[in-house]
C-alpha cells in the first residue's frame, strides 16, 4: 500500500517533534483540553448554559477532577502557568457546583480532594 510509508514517515516526525517539547508546555496543553472539554461539557460554550444540549455533569465531574489531579501532581512543573491554570480549575469547579441542582457538599465537588474545598 503506497500510503503506508508516508503515514509512517508522519508518525515518526510527530514522535520527534513531541521530544522537542518542554514538559511544562505538554502538561499545560493537557491541562488546557482538559479544561475546554469540560467547559463544553458544563455547557458554558453555548448561549445559554442552562438549557445546553451538550451540557453533561457527569463527564463534565470526570474531567475536572482529572484536571485537578494533573495540576495538583505538576504545579511544582508549573512555574507561570500554574496561577491561570489553577484559576481555570477554580472557574470550572465553581461553575459544576452552579450548574448542579443539588451541589456536592464543600470538599466532595469535582476535584476538590485534590485541591480542597472550592466555595
Amino acid at each position: 500500500m503506497a500510503g503506508e510509508p508516508a503515514h509512517d514517515a508522519d508518525v515518526l516526525d510527530n514522535v520527534r517533534d513531541l521530544a522537542d517539547v518542554p514538559s511544562v508546555e505538554v502538561i499545560s496543553r493537557a491541562a488546557v483540553m482538559l479544561m475546554s472539554a469540560a467547559a463544553e461539557k458544563l455547557g458554558l460554550a453555548a448561549e445559554d448554559p442552562d438549557t445546553a444540549a451538550e451540557r453533561d455533569l457527569d463527564e463534565a465531574r470526570r474531567l475536572i477532577t482529572a484536571l485537578a489531579g494533573l495540576v495538583t501532581a505538576s504545579v511544582e512543573y508549573l512555574g507561570a502557568h500554574a496561577g491561570p491554570i489553577r484559576d481555570g480549575l477554580q472557574t470550572l469547579q465553581r461553575a459544576f457546583r452552579e450548574a448542579s441542582a443539588i451541589p456536592d457538599a464543600p470538599g466532595q465537588g469535582p476535584g476538590e480532594k485534590y485541591t480542597g474545598p472550592v466555595y
